[in-house]
């Protein structure tokens, strides 16, 4: 894709000095767009950071590539450093530099309550809707039909895609990305059995979101009971993801895609949900941990330990036991022989 921003390039040498990289070859190129290397033409500049993709670096038709610090390319202008796919991300948004969604003030077709504080840079977009008593802090945006509740905050920087919900009294920290479609502050599922059925338990807590978080399109995070489900600073969150009420997550966690977190867990820093992993309730996991796709988690979990399976096990004895597993058929073949008294 060619620069949106200067249609004249950038040379590498300049490309290096601001991501940090390190040059191999001619300097003076000068890089307009990024692509695939599958796909990179003249202009163009590329990476490798999974090896699979090395087959590709003998024909790629791009003018330059980012590599690591081993990975062998002797006819291509190369820039160098240990972590190609930061430094390609790094590359994208200077070559594709984000442009604001909406511009700085309320736009006609916006809803506002009294008793708002907008910063005067902030944009609210079409059909937008906010409650009174909520504040939204300096170069936020709310692209387009947003609901924000009552006595909401949203702090600076923030960026909020059409379709998201934001309700009563969710408060949301600097720089945060909610992409479309997701809702915060939802009522927690609580229910006591009685006489006359299930009585609905009011769920009057709040979400609370740190800052530098992404909330992905169309998940959900339920209000607490009584306090907070908290999400901490710098966490990413896929989309398709449930947590529940109560529900305390650390700073820079990864939460992949349908993933379903149960109420009054508490997960630490740094902790790696796979795919559609599923936790139970009222359980603690440890900072560090790392849980494998589709894996069930049912108890709670030491700090590093990496898990895999339904139940979740340590990911050595998973293995194992998948092992076995696939061997069942052969076994059970013996086992009817020697049943049959045939010792072979």
């Amino acid at each position: 894709m060619k620069s949106s921003s200067d249609q004249a390039g950038i040379t590498l040498a300049d490309l290096a000095a601001r991501v940090g990289a390190v040059v191999e070859g001619d300097s003076s190129i000068r890089i307009i767009g990024v692509a695939p290397i599958q796909s990179a033409g003249s202009g163009d500049i590329s990476f490798v950071a999974n090896p699979s993709y090395a087959k590709h670096i003998a024909a790629t038709k791009a003018s330059a590539l980012v590599l690591d610090e081993a990975t062998p390319c002797d006819r291509l202008p190369v820039l160098r450093h240990k972590s190609p796919y930061l430094t390609f991300g790094r590359i994208i948004d200077i070559l594709h530099p984000l442009t604001p969604s909406v511009a700085p003030g309320i736009h006609e077709q916006a809803v506002v309550e009294p008793g708002c504080a907008i910063n005067e840079t902030a944009g609210i977009g079409p059909l937008c809707t906010i409650g009174s008593g909520s504040s939204i802090g300096k170069n936020s945006q709310l692209v387009s039909s947003v609901t924000v509740g009552r006595n909401v905050t949203i702090g600076e920087d923030c960026l909020i895609h059409p379709g998201v919900r934001i309700l009563d009294g969710t408060r949301i920290g600097n720089r945060v990305i909610i992409q479309a479609g997701a809702v915060l502050g939802s009522d927690g599922f609580g229910f006591a059995e009685s006489d006359t059925g299930l009585k609905k338990i009011q769920q009057i807590g709040w979400v609370e979101i740190d800052d530098d978080v992404e909330i992905g399109a169309n998940t959900t995070i339920d209000r607490g009971a009584m306090a907070a489900t908290r999400i901490g600073r710098g966490t990413k969150i896929d989309n398709l993801v449930q947590i529940a009420h109560n529900v305390q997550i650390g700073e820079h966690c990864i939460i992949v895609s349908q993933v379903g977190i149960s109420g009054s867990t508490r997960i630490g820093n740094g902790v790696i949900l796979a795919g559609q992993v599923g936790l139970v309730g009222h359980i603690e996991v440890g900072d560090g941990v790392m849980v494998g796709a589709k894996s069930g988690v049912r108890k709670s979990v030491p700090a590093g330990k990496k898990l895999f399976g339904y139940p979740a096990r340590d990911i050595m004895e998973a293995k194992r036991i998948e092992a076995a597993q696939s061997r069942l058929p052969e076994l059970l073949k013996r086992v009817r022989k020697l049943e049959q008294g045939d010792p072979d």
